[in-house]
């Protein structure tokens, strides 16, 4: 499964933008920190859902799985992952020769955070026979509990994919019972956890945006509430949503469904076009602190100082990796 990732184009062309330091002091630290990672053979990698400033220092931007296959094949010993917890574990994961750093051990994951291996446990205990299909915003050990991952771009193909007629899908439940729609011949139990930047979304928000905009197309995350999936004209992932733009040739305004931090993305790649965040307004609902918690200070800080390095157990790796590595393996049309 060969997943596309958006690069880093020229810092002239696209100027940082939404940082509280002058300018000045900006292109500094980012010329110290492009030195810094040659000097110390790091590559950086930031989520869609990071601060500008961070996602425009960094070689690639993209969503967590894309950017651990990426850690895997690039040649640099080093990378240094701008994301929450759980990103630079599958980033270790998939690359355990490799040094992870993430700049911010405080950027966790409220979902991530919502089952336990020990909850996990119980919960398989509970439903016998089940396969137990997991998001990759989980921990290694929740991973490593489960028999397979999945992103919010191939779960439906993963649940089609296996030869259990009963699933357990944690942890999100809004993605759960997404993926049960659109896979009605499985049996599918869902857990009851969540994103609370989805999950706070209602369609009242979207239609009071949409107001004011009617001709806008709303694109929504799988992760939001089944409210605003049914007024959403697009369900995507995060690196779908940028790349769904261009099936509405002929649209101008597009109404987002996700964590702010995706609009600087599309903003550069879609100048033309007019892109409003669905709760009306940037840094109300649709923000996520944790993934707000990395600025170029830390960033150079991580490579003068090699902090804070990310370490798997061996054996929770081993199963992490037999859940990512399945997945991968799943065509998209499964």
């Amino acid at each position: 499964m060969t997943l596309p990732v958006v690069p880093i184009h020229d810092p002239v062309a696209h100027p940082v933008s939404g940082s509280d330091l002058p300018a000045a002091e900006v292109a500094g630290l980012e010329a110290e920190i492009r030195a810094l990672a040659k000097e110390k053979d790091a590559v950086i990698l930031a989520h869609n859902y990071q601060v500008p400033e961070v996602q425009n220092v960094a070689d690639h931007v993209g969503d967590s799985l894309q950017l651990a296959i990426l850690g895997q094949k690039v040649p640099q010993s080093t990378i240094v992952f701008c994301g929450v917890h759980f990103m630079a574990e599958s980033a270790k994961v998939l690359a355990p020769d490799k040094r992870v750093l993430l700049p911010n051990l405080s950027a966790g994951c409220s979902l991530a955070d919502s089952i336990t291996a020990e909850s996990l446990e119980d919960w398989k205990a509970r439903y016998p026979g089940h396969a137990v299909v997991t998001y990759v915003n989980s921990t290694a050990e929740v991973k490593a509990l489960s028999d397979i991952c999945c992103t919010s771009a191939n779960a439906a193909s993963v649940v089609r994919s296996l030869p259990q007629q009963k699933i357990l899908f944690t942890p999100d439940r809004n993605l759960g019972r997404w993926v049960a729609a659109k896979v009605p011949e499985k049996e599918v139990v869902v857990y009851d956890g969540c994103c609370p930047v989805h999950d706070v979304l209602r369609s009242a928000n979207v239609e009071k945006v949409r107001a004011s905009r009617p001709e806008a197309v709303v694109i929504a995350h799988p992760e939001c509430r089944a409210d605003v999936i049914d007024v959403a004209d697009v369900v995507c992932s995060t690196t779908a949503m940028i790349s769904a733009v261009e099936k509405f040739p002929s649209a101008r305004t597009f109404i987002v469904a996700t964590e702010h931090g995706i609009v600087h993305q599309m903003k550069k790649r879609w100048p033309d076009r007019e892109f409003i965040v669905a709760d009306g307004c940037i840094g109300c609902r649709m923000h996520c602190p944790y993934m707000k918690m990395i600025d170029l200070l830390m960033i150079r800080d991580a490579l003068v100082r090699g902090k804070h390095e990310v370490r798997v157990e061996p054996d929770v790796a081993a199963g992490a990796r037999r859940a990512l590595e399945r997945m991968i393996a799943v065509p998209r049309d499964a």
